[in-house]
């Protein structure tokens, strides 16, 4: 079993639950390969490997189990350079590749792009060497036979007959429209991007320069056709319905250009959720008494139509995303100062979200947004990029974009508008130099919670960087002129082993009292009616880290608010710090217009997004950001 050394924890029983989900199911799909459900096919899927494994890296070790996954995809490559779909072929889905015995592209290129991600958590120089002719053989391959694969497959070049949905997986069990012409092209700019960032650590200038400028011309040949409409929504040109993964995608790999950063930002927001009439779900709406209907709709979890009931996938209040759009979606949102619009998605209920799920008592993540009694598996960490999410954006701890080997860390919380949906978070990431832990929490909260949307508060802040490790630390902009930041540190650490003896102690006992998810809903069988049933849950219970209770001799404190005014990341050496926000003012979530709606004041002309999207420099992928590749 490989070693588990990623936590988190939250105030909120949706997010904590959700993230539980996913671990669990990681924990039964890691057997000799890294599997899609444990009870049936029992596949390496290499689509599976490029959404989840940045959940995996963050959960467990995985440096001994990913070069062994490497290496299977090394030993079935073809002769002609093609990489197989699964890391052992079995000739499935060949058909949505490009060329003979390649696997769909997304799904072929996990070998170069694991590799990446290996080198960024791991530091193998070694398996650098090993495999960078195997990673070259497949972008040959691509060269050879992706332009050519793509026209027999249906798409012209200019996409004037293409509508969504063509020949290949895309973005996999998403309920929007699949924009497969993306997804193809974007891994094909990927696998030259792999190629670039693994020769320069290699020191290969010639083929670094090659491949980095065989990435960028793929990635302007999308953003050409990608903006040729003039509607600033980068969707292919004759797009009538949203798709996906698309502005998401192309913002977080650094595909659409500096210069349209912000119009393309704010346009994603004016898309909206789809009424969804699954079978389960219409079944389910037959056999379910009005009364508990009336509720959902006044829970805003069921849509009324004359007197029908029906289900939604909510656009900004859960998901509709495939597998590969959902960290992208909320890694995007997070990064680029919509935050709360990204908690609200993650802690949204009903269809559509792992609420929905924990609803009909899973313990572990389901294959699709849907109820599925007969296909889909009930066990399947392929929609799991949530959970890398919550340590990385909701607490605020990731292995940084462009270190090696995990020596360094980006310490990036990100707080909610309003103490209503989140009061703390914390995790730990750990690393090969050692654990790296984050904690904040609000402090000095009103006793009317009315004021939960407007008060000024405290939040405080705790940091641990290992010896051997350092951290960036980025802090949101404050959120009022009063807002003072102040930071004060300690060389001497205290007993962390007892401070997490003791933090384990108190959360096991909040979970053998049930204090997780709280209701299910149970199928009477006589009646034929479904009916809810309270219940005390461990899953989804909500803990404090052991960062707060450290008590230390602190330094004097440090005045950094210019710093984060300024947006200059700090530089953190090894230790333990206390940081202490003053006058953070609480805000108003913002609304939309329902669960179905979009959000018109992010799209309105004169809204300016803020200074995440305004630096058109910033927005350039970097040779050594590991990240970002895709």
């Amino acid at each position: 079993a490989m070693q588990e050394w990623g936590t988190f924890d939250s105030s909120s029983v949706l997010l904590n639950g959700g993230y539980e989900l996913v671990k669990n199911s990681m924990r039964s799909n890691l057997l000799s390969v890294q599997s899609d459900c444990p009870h049936r096919e029992k596949l390496p899927y290499g689509g599976d490997l490029i959404a989840n494994s940045p959940a995996a890296m963050h959960m467990f070790d995985m440096s001994a189990f990913y070069k062994k996954t490497i290496r299977d995809w090394m030993d079935a490559q073809w002769d002609n350079g093609a990489y197989t779909e699964t890391s052992v072929w079995q000739d499935l889905n060949d058909y949505a590749g490009i060329g003979k015995g390649a696997g769909e592209t997304v799904w072929a290129t996990a070998p170069p792009v694991l590799t990446v991600r290996h080198m960024q958590h791991y530091g193998d120089l070694d398996l650098l060497k090993e495999s960078i002719g195997s990673h070259t053989r497949w972008l040959e391959f691509l060269n050879k036979e992706f332009d050519s694969g793509m026209i027999k497959k249906g798409y012209d070049k200019k996409l004037k007959t293409y509508r969504g949905d063509g020949s290949g997986l895309g973005d996999w069990l998403a309920l929007p429209v699949k924009d497969t012409y993306l997804t193809h092209t974007g891994f094909y700019m990927a696998s030259s991007r792999c190629i670039a960032y693994i020769s320069n650590k290699l020191g290969n200038a010639k083929m670094r320069k090659k491949s980095v400028l065989l990435a960028e011309l793929i990635r302007n040949r999308i953003s050409s056709l990608y903006l040729w409409n003039g509607r600033d929504t980068f969707t292919y040109p004759m797009a009538r319905y949203p798709s996906t993964p698309g502005p998401e995608m192309s913002l977080f790999a650094r595909i659409v250009p500096g210069e349209k950063r912000c119009a393309v930002l704010k346009n994603w927001f004016r898309r909206k959720g789809e009424i969804w009439d699954g079978d389960e779900e219409t079944l389910f709406l037959n056999e379910l008494d009005s009364s508990y209907a009336e509720q959902l709709v006044n829970a805003g979890v069921l849509i009324k139509d004359d007197e029908d009931y029906l289900f939604s996938n909510s656009q900004w209040q859960g998901f509709g995303e495939g597998i590969f759009s959902i960290r992208y979606a909320l890694k995007t949102l997070s990064d680029m100062g919509f935050h709360h619009i990204a908690l609200r998605k993650a802690s949204g209920i009903g269809f559509g979200t792992t609420e929905y799920m924990l609803t009909h008592n899973a313990t572990t993540m389901w294959e699709t947004w849907w109820r599925s009694e007969d296909v889909y598996s009930r066990n399947h960490p392929m929609l799991g990029a949530i959970a890398e999410w919550m340590s990385s954006s909701v607490a605020g701890v990731s292995v940084h974009p462009t270190t090696v080997g995990g020596r360094q860390v980006l310490f990036w919380p990100r707080f909610p508008k309003s103490a209503t949906m989140l009061k703390f978070a914390s995790s730990i990431q750990g690393t090969p130099v050692g654990d790296f832990a984050i904690a904040w929490r609000f402090e000095n909260l009103p006793e009317d919670k009315s004021e939960y949307y407007s008060a000024l508060v405290t939040v405080r802040i705790r940091l641990l960087v290992p010896p051997g490790g350092s951290g960036m630390l980025r802090l949101p902009l404050p959120s009022s002129k009063t807002t003072k930041i102040r930071i004060s540190h300690t060389n001497s650490i205290p007993d962390l082993d007892a401070a997490r003896d003791e933090a384990n102690r108190k959360c096991t006992n909040r979970r053998k009292h049930g204090l997780g998810f709280h209701w299910n809903w149970e199928y009477d069988r006589q009646r034929k009616k479904w009916y809810t049933h309270s219940s005390r849950k461990s899953i989804g219970t909500a803990c404090e880290s052991f960062l707060f209770n450290l008590t230390p001799e602190w330094s004097e404190q440090a005045d950094i608010t210019h710093d984060v005014v300024s947006r200059t990341d700090s530089k953190l050496s090894a230790g333990l710090y206390d940081l202490i926000v003053t006058n953070w003012k609480l805000e108003k979530e913002e609304e939309g217009t329902g669960r179905l709606g979009n959000i018109p004041q992010y799209f309105h002309p004169n809204y300016n997004p803020g200074p995440f999207c305004n630096d058109s420099h910033s927005f350039d992928w970097h040779i050594d950001d590991a990240t970002h590749i895709i």
